[in-house]
């Protein structure tokens, strides 16, 4: 596994990548700072972490609403069960200097 820095609304995140993944990691990151640039844009949030949590809820909706026959498959490597949990501590990690969400 390789480690890949990324930009997300302007903060450097050093993320681990799975090799030949370097793509899809990159739409990922693209779509995330999106998805965060927005919120922030809009004006009425401030607070980055609460920008990523309204941003994975609006990426979470969206891929919800997707009609499973238009949604892209996923690939065999795709992050599930105990990978989604160690994904998920993993962000949590990178956002803990960012104090309490609540």
């Amino acid at each position: 596994m390789k480690q890949m820095e990324v930009t997300i609304m302007g903060q450097s995140y050093l993320l681990g990548c799975p090799d030949g993944g370097e793509a899809a990691l990159t739409a990922a990151v693209a779509q995330v700072d999106r998805e965060m640039s927005a919120i922030r844009d809009a004006g009425k949030v401030k607070a980055r972490e609460r920008i990523a949590v309204l941003a994975a809820l609006n990426l979470a909706y969206q891929l919800a609403e997707t009609p499973r026959e238009a949604a892209p498959r996923a690939a065999p490597s795709a992050a599930s069960g105990p990978e989604l949990d160690a994904l998920v501590k993993r962000l949590d990690e990178a956002l803990e200097h960012d104090g309490q969400l609540l």
